[in-house]
């Protein structure tokens, strides 16, 4: 079974480990009744349907996945609303600080194909994808301007200045980060569908796919229940 997927240029998604199975959250209904399946039978394949459908979610706490993440900050911060904001979901989220980690940064760097106009009629999102040679530059200014933060967070520790000072000069927004996201599968369900959305952005999309893919087989009948994805 397919436990890492590697996503954009450096990041990954690792199945760290699942806590329970459909049959779980089929047997949380259940209690309600004081009865126990021992096994998947086609009626309980129906129970988790009703389930999502009349939006019954409490037994889909009972089951979990650990995920580690290494991912651009700008997907992070985006990914960390499912956490701050979550509301009866389980939520646990533990990542990497350069207070502590001195380790090479990696920095997300979109290639010249990938770079994306703004929209004609939202104030945020994307627009129509640059051509490959205007978005050249673009890469181009932008690894001048990682190189040089690099540079100067070089020069900051070999001075001394402490770690969580130094990382001032590293260009934020696309540095990798590492963390650990364990959540109930109703809080996956969730974050899945709004990141696939086709209005998500891209580099998140892309995240949320992996981990669509990591979790699906382990609650095939919860997550396609609970989750709409689109063709």
């Amino acid at each position: 079974m397919v436990d890492r997927i590697d996503v954009l240029d450096h990041g990954y998604v690792r199945l760290v480990k699942p806590w329970g199975t459909d049959l779980d959250i089929v047997n949380a209904a259940r209690v309600s009744y004081a009865k126990e399946t021992a096994q998947m039978r086609p009626q309980d394949v129906k129970l988790i349907q009703f389930l999502a459908r009349e939006g019954h979610t409490s037994p889909f706490r009972h089951a979990f996945l650990s995920f580690e993440v290494y991912c651009p900050l700008l997907v992070a911060r985006q990914w960390w609303k499912y956490v701050v904001g979550s509301d009866h979901s389980m939520d646990a989220w533990n990542e990497s600080s350069r207070r502590y980690v001195t380790e090479e940064p990696t920095f997300y760097i979109p290639a010249e194909d990938q770079w994306r106009s703004a929209p004609a009629s939202a104030k945020q999102g994307s627009g129509m994808a640059f051509s490959a040679e205007e978005g050249r530059e673009w890469t181009e200014k932008l690894l001048a301007f990682v190189e040089q933060g690099e540079a100067l967070y070089s020069a900051a520790m070999e001075a001394g200045i402490a770690a969580e000072q130094a990382r001032l000069f590293l260009p934020a927004y696309g540095i990798y980060v590492r963390f650990r996201w364990s959540t109930s599968v109703q809080a996956v369900a969730h974050f899945l569908n709004q990141r696939m959305e086709h209005d998500a952005q891209w580099e998140i999309q892309q995240f949320a796919v992996a981990v669509y893919d990591l979790a699906k087989p382990l609650f095939e009948h919860s997550l396609d229940a609970l989750v709409s994805r689109e063709s």
